[in-house]
């Protein structure tokens, strides 16, 4: 077993990390760095709450899972590799490319690894947009359309709401990676990153537009839209793929559900995307199952088995490269090519 260590016990170790480690196969929830006791020994009986040094320090702990606030995770993570653990990071994996890539430095001087939670990659929809894609339904793709957005006029106390964080940084690292996924690094970005609630101290707005030739990828974002842009919007030569709602998992889990349960990961029929070809016909695609394990499984036939990781840390790098370049182009008002 693969002794796991949970840094973090707010939103993303609740519904997240915890039930995911608990479910895999080869992983043990041995400890969880959270002054949250009460809430640890509810959820996960004989699991002790311990300072995130304690855990750190534990010569029993294997793997060290890093899910707090952004500014904390390069140090987290550097002590981690330091004294010896492999690490998960939750995204985006640090706040700067800079730290991103000493941490990687320091994971390979080690040789230990470093994984960033990029989960979205097993979110039900994508897979069927990354099906089509990869099956050429759609024939060369010129407009890849992704939004992400919600409603939400009040400021919460949220971390992530607060300096250091914003939509951007929040959201960004998961639409970007997609996109990469798909399409690999562009060849230029631009970026329009804004507050639109006029007491927020972060960007709540950002659109992010990548250049592939004559191919371009729109990745959007706003914390004041109430109605819902298609979540993914595919448009080639060969036709049209569109698809509204998002992959169930996050609010099953939030909702207390268990990753176990037999429909998990399974979105609503009514949800499913519509493929248009040029001739007008119609066809309903249905998204894939998905399945968050499928990163933890990865992560432990890494460690086990020196199998590839499921997210390869230089793939987050990218995506944090982007999103800098993408702040720079919107303060500078221009396109900026990637050298």
């Amino acid at each position: 077993m693969i002794r796991t260590g949970l840094i973090g016990f707010g939103l993303g170790g609740t519904a997240f990390h915890a039930p995911l480690i608990d479910a895999v196969d080869g992983l043990e929830l041995a400890a969880v760095g959270s002054s949250r006791a009460e809430a640890v020994a509810k959820a996960y009986p004989g699991v002790p709450a311990v300072s995130p040094e304690a855990l750190i320090a534990d010569p029993a702990i294997d793997l060290v899972v890093v899910s707090t606030p952004n500014a904390t995770h390069f140090p987290l993570a550097t002590a981690a590799l330091e004294a010896g653990k492999h690490v998960v990071i939750d995204k985006p994996l640090t706040p700067s490319a800079a730290e991103a890539e000493a941490l990687i430095g320091l994971a390979e001087a080690q040789a230990r690894l470093l994984v960033p939670f990029h989960n979205r990659r097993w979110d039900s929809d994508f897979l069927a947009v990354q099906a089509l894609v990869q099956g050429d339904r759609l024939g060369e793709i010129l407009l890849f359309e992704a939004h992400w957005d919600r409603f939400r006029p009040e400021l919460s106390q949220a971390w992530k709401e607060a300096e250091g964080g914003g939509q951007l940084l929040d959201l960004g690292p998961h639409m970007i990676d997609q996109a990469l996924v798909l399409f690999g690094m562009p060849e230029a970005v631009q970026g329009d990153v804004a507050r639109q609630r006029g007491n927020s101290p972060v960007d709540d707005y950002f659109t992010v537009t990548l250049f592939y030739g004559t191919r371009r990828v729109v990745l959007a974002s706003s914390r004041m839209i109430a109605a819902a842009r298609p979540r993914f919007a595919l448009h080639g030569r060969g036709g049209s793929f569109v698809k509204y709602g998002l992959d169930p998992q996050e609010a099953a889990m939030r909702a207390g559900g268990s990753v176990r349960d037999p429909g998990h990961g399974l979105e609503d029929p009514a949800q499913y995307g519509v493929l248009t070809l040029p001739d007008g016909s119609t066809e309903t695609i249905a998204s894939e199952r998905g399945d968050y394990r499928r990163f933890y499984a990865g992560v432990a036939a890494a460690i086990r088995d020196g199998a590839a990781p499921p997210v390869a840390a230089k793939d987050a790098l990218a995506g944090l490269q982007l999103i800098e370049l993408a702040r720079q182009s919107a303060e500078e008002g221009r396109r900026i090519p990637l050298a």
